[in-house]
């Protein structure tokens, strides 16, 4: 550490705290009541303030632009997350933590309705809502009679694998043209047939905007997913050099050792990975509703998050409209089963 940086050292380990003694069936790197005595793990529990900001903001811009209803219920599912969190890194009592790892399947089983249930019938979606309200309340028991992070860690990892992947099925079968069927080819079968079609100009003038919207839309997946696992790649080192960093951070002194806690880190990746997702989905749904011409991605520089913004007022739908090969319309072909 160099000598004109100035650092508050570190105080001896195993501080006692106010909310002694820890009932939580998890322990991690950072140590605890070293800062302060009213806060278990300091920096654990700070980072989770981006999940509440965040949160603040999507149901902000759900309001401003007319998002679905959905999406702003995923948006407070996501604040709870961030406030469990906060609430058991600070008091590290066994309740907060429920709090803090249900929500995450509760929030993710908010956006798997909001995936599955898209133009079912009302029969359907009160089954599916049903079926996630069960699914939701044996993990919640279960959990608790188990008492095993490993458990909770796998149900939302297969969670967020399984929705993810049907989110992108969904995207590449309403935007791209040659699954969606919308290349000049499909448009000539269609003349031959005398089925409605659009002209060639309007045509290749949507496959070229839909490919454009795909391109941004796949970005703001890689850039999502990678700014997820390289959380949780730096809560991994956490966990395995536990004691080295430790070590290092003690050496360093305070507030530079605080860059070394892998777990404050993964809050803030995987809470900047999780905002990127809902606004994900909320893209999707537009463009399934076919609204790609009223609502775009707002994201003018990579040190900023995206928002979807509505630039102008969808026209209503109308049944003429439909089977005509537009992605403006509805879908068609595979892309079309999916609605």
């Amino acid at each position: 550490m160099p000598s004109w940086l100035p650092s508050i050292p570190y105080p001896p380990p195993d501080q006692p705290g106010y909310w002694d003694p820890v009932t939580s069936t998890l322990q991690w790197c950072e140590e605890d009541y070293y800062a302060t005595y009213y806060s278990a793990e300091i920096i654990n529990t700070l980072t989770n303030l981006i999940f509440i900001y965040l949160a603040c903001k999507g149901v902000k811009s759900c309001r401003k632009y007319g998002h679905d209803k959905v999406f702003e219920v995923s948006y407070f599912g996501y604040l709870l997350v961030g406030f469990g969190s906060f609430m058991f890194h600070t008091t590290l009592k066994y309740p907060w933590q429920l709090v803090d790892e249900l929500n995450m399947i509760y929030t993710t089983c908010l956006m798997a309705y909001a995936s599955l249930s898209y133009s079912r019938s009302s029969q359907v979606q009160v089954a599916l809502a049903v079926f996630l309200v069960l699914f939701c309340a044996f993990i919640t028991v279960y959990y608790h009679y188990l008492q095993d992070p490993t458990f909770h860690q796998s149900v939302y990892a297969a969670l967020t694998v399984f929705i993810v992947f049907r989110s992108l099925y969904s995207m590449e079968y309403s935007l791209r043209p040659s699954l969606r069927r919308t290349e000049e080819k499909h448009r000539l079968e269609r003349e031959k047939q005398n089925q409605p079609a659009l002209s060639k100009q309007q045509q290749d003038y949507e496959n070229k905007r839909d490919m454009a919207i795909l391109k941004n839309m796949w970005f703001l997946v890689g850039f999502g997913v990678s700014i997820f696992l390289g959380g949780f790649g730096l809560w991994g080192l956490d966990n395995k050099y536990c004691s080295t960093l430790r070590g290092w951070r003690r050496a360093i002194g305070m507030p530079w050792g605080f860059l070394l806690e892998g777990h404050g880190w993964w809050h803030l990746m995987t809470g900047i990975g999780a905002y990127c997702y809902i606004v994900w989905g909320i893209h999707l749904r537009h463009i399934l509703n076919g609204d790609q011409e009223h609502y775009r991605m707002d994201w003018p520089s990579i040190f900023r998050l995206p928002e979807i913004v509505k630039v102008s007022e969808p026209e209503a739908k109308s049944n003429s409209r439909a089977g005509n090969g537009s992605a403006n319309g509805s879908v068609t072909g595979e892309a079309k089963k999916l609605r």
